[in-house]
């Protein structure tokens, strides 16, 4: 068996708050295979979020060990994890984390630009095409539905060809129809790229999607974990 493209070790998150130390996440071991669609689900609280966050060194992690692609996320600088995440994974957060002023050609081709890639206006007007919004390339995030601009988060995640795409609850502010539309985009991206899919979510028809059902309970992992059906 090839070895997993995400992997904890008894990872733990403990915050200071103003009521004093808090543990959010505790004894977390768990492995995801290449190609696999993980869900990531439980009561708000649970620590589902915070899970994702430091499976992509968006947290840092502080206990046990973390490890993507081989590579120890836990012992990496800021600027080694964005430099890693720059080639390796796409994120997609609920409420889009789109850049105001830029249209939805210049925020899906920042992370290319960032990465010096000399065709990333080119790559990134294709990656809106795949996502039905090549027609409003040039338009700014306040001029687009909600729905659009997750689908123009989506394509910003993807157009890198990440390895590991996390999306956290990214139907969790769309109406039925635009998250029954996000999520047959995310899951065809995943397709289409090849990519280990994690994913946070409440809503019941995406979590059906999954390989593989995780459940959290009080930051740790609910000892009956199943395969979705």
């Amino acid at each position: 068996m090839s070895d997993p493209v995400l992997s904890l070790k008894d990872a733990a998150l403990s915050l200071d708050g103003n009521a004093g130390r808090v543990d959010i996440l505790h004894g977390i071991t768990l492995d995801i295979a290449g190609g696999e669609t993980v869900g990531l689900v439980g009561p708000s609280g649970s620590g589902k979020s915070s899970l994702l966050m430091i499976m992509g060194g968006l947290e840092r992690a502080t206990g046990g060990s973390i490890h993507a692609l081989g590579q120890d996320l836990t012992a990496m600088n800021e600027d080694a994890l964005a430099r890693f995440r720059r080639g390796h994974m796409g994120v997609v957060f609920q409420s889009f984390h789109l850049i105001p002023t830029m249209t939805a050609l210049e925020n899906v081709a920042t992370p290319l630009e960032l990465a010096g890639a000399r065709d990333a206006f080119a790559r990134a007007e294709a990656e809106l095409e795949a996502v039905g919004l090549g027609h409003r390339a040039g338009h700014y995030p306040s001029q687009m539905s909600g729905g659009e601009q997750q689908r123009v988060a989506l394509a910003r995640a993807s157009v890198t060809r990440p390895d590991i795409l996390l999306a956290d609850e990214p139907t969790g502010n769309l109406d039925g129809v635009n998250g029954a539309a996000i999520m047959d985009l995310l899951f065809s991206l995943r397709d289409r790229h090849g990519a280990t899919l994690v994913l946070v979510t409440h809503a019941p028809d995406l979590a059906a999607r999954c390989d593989r059902l995780i459940r959290l309970a009080d930051g740790a992992i609910d000892p009956q974990v199943k395969a979705a059906e």
